[in-house]
């Protein structure tokens, strides 16, 4: 089951579940796709768009619950990014985990993600 990734402040998804929907947050709107990261990007996605906010949430996805919506295009550096055209259907996200700054500043992940 291949996972992708998106970083989630916590009122958006609270609002989301209430909700019963995910339509992204708003640059994902003003884009015109859900951002994910692969377990391999997902730290420097944090560092780069996320630093010093608190009150994140990681959010795991099967990315086979996307469908063909779910399309891997080129992004930073020409690495491909995971990007969802359309709504994020909840049941397809399989956790949701804190994701809290560290001593470092830096944000604490979940061990194994990204990838040792």
């Amino acid at each position: 089951m291949p996972l992708v990734y998106k970083i989630c402040p916590r009122p958006l998804w609270t609002t989301a579940e209430a909700e019963g929907r995910f339509g992204g947050a708003p640059v994902d709107r003003a884009d015109g796709f859900i951002h994910f990261s692969t377990a391999a990007q997902v730290a420097e996605t944090a560092a780069r768009h996320f630093a010093g906010q608190d009150d994140l949430l990681l959010l795991a996805v099967e990315a086979d619950r996307l469908g063909d919506a779910l399309r891997y295009e080129p992004s930073r550096g020409g690495a491909l990014f995971p990007h969802l055209y359309g709504e994020m259907p909840l049941d397809a996200v399989v956790s949701v985990e804190d994701l809290p700054l560290g001593p470092d500043g830096r944000h604490a992940f979940p061990e194994g993600i990204p990838p040792q």
